[in-house]
């Protein structure tokens, strides 16, 4: 069961010390809105369904945090962008904006508190903080700005931009600094402790180094430096696996870097884990879902003893776990990395 003394445990990881206790979290929501009987279209959009499927399987599985990541539509659905999915299937944004400067001065600021399924989210972080409360990391979510101008336009025309048309992505991140650090704020104030900070689309799968500096670092980091004023703790996650990569991530001072499932967690922690709190990383794909229960004990095992034996480290999946994970493996991995010596 989560425990008192979570937040103290990952505030000694940030500063790069070793937690009393290793804190064991998952990237689960697909898994345990399975588990819990539910349909991921009701989950995303009603705050007691969300919370009571977060609260029911921290209590279940043994995570130290609640993750609500939900989806990625929470804030461009208020923009226009358009958004397809249902069902058991997590929407995804299509149908972008024109990537113009007319469409730039045509967005309308959103409200937290009152603007789509925003609301929905703040709801459901304060009935989890008031239920389960410093026992576990109450971890709200958004995207960084650059992510968010690819959201809004598109990444195929975010690409071309900026080449064709660079001062475009400037002025859109001015506005979603503006925007997403108010949404980050919102939710620190309805209890979050943290913030997950998701840039998957400024990762070096997509953008070189030069790139990344040029259009996502800056926007990244003055989210993370308003968050940090209001006292929220910001785990920064571009799914990442170049090195080169993460060490320019280091320059946007998040307190903690998700590694993506594909680096080894020897050089991850070698690259950057002295400068850095890293977090990761099991594979959700490849051990979770295709391995049996004892192997992805040894990985979770493996994975957590090499992280943490110098301490600044947070035990995680590197991506989100698939809903048909079998339930023998969730158990196997929290176990794993429990017993991990660190």
């Amino acid at each position: 069961m989560a425990y008192a003394g979570v937040l103290d445990d990952i505030k000694k990881a940030v500063r790069l010390e070793k937690p009393g206790r290793l804190p064991v979290f998952a990237c689960s929501e697909e898994f345990d809105v399975r588990m819990a009987g539910k349909i991921y279209c009701d989950y995303n959009s009603d705050a007691k369904v969300m919370s009571g499927c977060q609260i029911e399987s921290i209590k279940k599985y043994d995570y130290d945090w609640a993750w609500l990541q939900v989806d990625d539509c929470i804030e461009f659905e208020v923009l226009g962008v358009g958004c397809k999915g249902g069902g058991n299937i997590l929407p995804a944004t299509c149908d972008y904006l024109p990537p113009t400067a007319e469409t730039l001065k045509g967005l309308k600021m959103p409200d937290p508190e009152k603007d789509g399924r925003m609301p929905v989210l703040l709801e459901a972080i304060s009935r989890i903080k008031e239920e389960l409360g410093d026992t576990v990391c109450v971890t709200g979510r958004l995207a960084a700005p650059f992510s968010s101008v690819s959201l809004l336009y598109g990444m195929t025309e975010t690409s071309m931009l900026m080449f064709d048309n660079p001062e475009l992505i400037h002025e859109t991140n001015k506005f979603f600094v503006e925007m997403q650090t108010m949404f980050g704020i919102a939710q620190i104030k309805a209890g979050a402790d943290a913030i997950w900070v998701g840039d998957c689309n400024a990762s070096g799968h997509l953008i070189s180094v030069d790139q990344y500096r040029e259009f996502a670092l800056g926007p990244a980091k003055a989210c993370h430096d308003a968050y940090r004023e209001y006292g929220g703790l910001s785990i920064y996650h571009a799914s990442e696996e170049s090195i080169p990569h993460m060490r320019a991530q280091i320059e946007s001072g998040f307190d903690v870097l998700s590694c993506g499932p594909g680096v080894e967690i020897t050089d991850a922690k070698e690259a950057v884990g002295g400068e850095i709190c890293i977090v990761g990383n099991i594979d959700p794909i490849k051990c979770l879902l295709e391995k049996d229960a004892e192997a992805v004990y040894e990985e979770a095992k493996r994975i957590a003893a090499i992280g943490g034996k110098s301490g600044g480290f947070l035990f995680n999946s590197g991506e989100m776990i698939p809903r048909d994970v079998p339930e023998e493996n969730m158990i196997a991995m929290v176990r794993g990395a429990r017993d991990a010596v660190l």
